[in-house]
């Protein structure tokens, strides 16, 4: 019996790391071969200079976390940059990757791969909440569906701040659960896990209050009746968050210099809240920064209809469309099954509402961009999707596996086109532009597939050129001019348009696409038309 015992855990570590294997070999693949996304420059040229010149300047309406985490790759590669920098923070990316005899693929793969690794860390932290939940066959069901959700890959490869702040409070979560049999040692590391998603983005600051109500819950779990005892592990975790909080923003400037050009005026009930909140003052100056933004009117396309203003079932609609079958069946299962399953139900509001409340707050936003904003949902639905294995259904063991099964090939048939995937209901990466728009398809990060396309089946062709993203064409060898600054009757040749900016034409780049004929598609973001 221990032989079995011992081989059967030797089986699991096994299939773990299988897992996770494949899962970082799909990253770190989709790394090498993309270039900078629309985002990626601000990111990285901030943490690099943040390392440099202890400045809280550059992209005040994140906070520094998850920008210092990427600096700390970043700093691997080396690079330079040299003084004075540019105040604009779109400028200092581009300065640091293209004007400062940097190699920007190989500060993109360092500045990478520090989120490379959360994510994968993640995956232990989705692996260890079910397997405590349901068991090892929970467990690994949950990292299967974790390690090869296309939106987590996708994002899990850049250097952006969605999947770490989503990784930071899933594990958040975790650890307040673990309160449960031990408070006074795991409340202090889930107010750090807590602290160090608010320390990377704003918007999990709508989950505070829910992580404050599980302590009190996880609290009165070990001392029913104690309500001096709860309230003093929620506030355990509230001061350790907080902690945490003041602690990035010190590693940065531990000066706290802030001195800001212009920051957005707000009044009534959200100025007043900021005003109120205990953290340093360049995350409150950054969270008016945010809610000027949400005040802007940006443009959306769904479903082939573009947009000015936000839709509240964009994002709901955007993930029909951009996650497997497969999962989707077992998401809404498993949800049933925490509900149902009595052992599983004091697990419910863990699993379930922080992702329900976190979902709700992003769907009020303005900008409908993409399921990045909704990146934490694969992680928490995965967990609870393994709940269908606790249901007394005997074909749920069966059913769990096949559409496992089903994700994995769905996922595997994207690779390495992560970002704009779509599933097999509605034609897969191929189709997905004529869906969705922006970070789910087309976000900057074809330029290098673009420009040996150009090379090797498009030698000595004259090419005309609208490029949504924040790369560089000349610094790849693509020399190209934009069709809209010239007549019609002078665009002949190659018109490679982004698939977004097709997505989004009015005017004269739709009259140039009607009487253009595509002829190529360069990884389902860009498309080449002859002309």
């Amino acid at each position: 019996m221990a032989r079995r015992t011992v081989l059967g855990r030797w089986a699991v570590g096994v299939a773990v790391v299988l897992l996770l294997a494949q899962m970082a070999v799909a990253t770190v693949t989709t790394a090498l071969r993309q270039t900078p996304t629309i985002d990626e420059p601000v990111y990285v040229g901030t943490a690099v200079a943040q390392w440099r010149e202890h400045s809280l300047r550059w992209n005040p309406e994140h906070p520094p976390l998850g920008k210092l985490l990427i600096g700390a790759g970043a700093a691997f590669a080396a690079p330079r940059l040299e003084p004075p920098l540019p105040a604009d923070q779109g400028l200092l990316g581009r300065r640091l990757l293209y004007e400062s005899g940097n190699d920007p693929w190989r500060v993109m793969l360092y500045a990478r791969l520090p989120v490379i690794a959360l994510t994968l860390l993640c995956g232990l932290v989705v692996f260890a909440f079910a397997r405590e939940l349901i068991g090892l066959a929970g467990g690994l069901t949950a990292l299967a569906l974790y390690s090869f959700s296309p939106d987590v890959i996708a994002h899990g490869s850049l250097a952006t701040l969605d999947v770490p702040a989503a990784a930071f409070l899933l594990t958040s979560v975790w650890l307040v659960w673990r309160a449960r049999r031990g408070p006074w040692l795991y409340l202090p590391l889930a107010g750090a896990a807590l602290g160090a998603a608010v320390a990377t983005r704003m918007n999990t600051l709508a989950a505070v209050p829910v992580l404050l109500a599980l302590a009190v819950v996880s609290v009165r779990r070990t001392r029913p009746g104690s309500h001096a005892r709860a309230a003093a592990g929620a506030g355990v975790v509230a001061l350790v968050a907080l902690a945490v909080v003041w602690a990035a923003y010190l590693v940065v400037d531990p000066r706290l210099r802030w001195a800001p050009e212009q920051v957005p005026d707000v009044r009534g009930l959200r100025g007043a809240l900021v005003g109120l909140l205990p953290l340093p003052e360049p995350f409150r100056d950054g969270m008016r920064m945010q809610f000027a933004l949400e005040n802007r009117p940006w443009q959306g396309f769904l479903f082939g209809h573009l947009y000015t203003g936000s839709k509240w079932y964009y994002l709901p609609a955007a993930l029909l469309v951009k996650t497997p079958l497969g999962m989707l069946a077992l998401w809404a299962a498993g949800a049933v099954a925490c509900v149902a399953v009595r052992r599983l139900r004091p697990a419910a509001p863990y699993v379930l509402l922080p992702a329900a409340v976190l979902l709700a707050a992003a769907m009020q936003g303005s900008r409908d961009f993409g399921t990045r904003y909704a990146v934490f949902l694969p992680m928490f639905l995965a967990v609870a999707a393994a709940g269908l294995l606790a249901a007394r259904w005997r074909w749920a063991p069966a059913a769990a596996a096949g559409l496992v099964l089903c994700v994995a090939v769905s996922s595997a048939r994207a690779y390495p086109f992560y970002l704009p995937y779509s599933n097999e209901a509605f034609g897969g990466p191929e189709r997905t532009r004529y869906r969705l728009h922006d970070s789910n398809v087309d976000w900057g990060q074809d330029l290098g597939r673009l420009a040996e396309r150009l090379r090797t089946r498009w030698p000595g062709q004259r090419v005309w050129l609208v490029y949504k993203g924040s790369g560089v064409p000349a610094y790849y060898g693509i020399e190209a001019a934009d069709p809209r600054r010239v007549p019609a009757s002078r665009v002949h040749g190659l018109l490679v348009v982004s698939d977004s900016a097709a997505a989004k034409a009015r005017g004269r780049l739709a009259e140039l696409l009607a009487e253009s004929r595509p002829v190529e598609d360069v990884g389902h973001s860009i498309t080449v038309y002859r002309r």
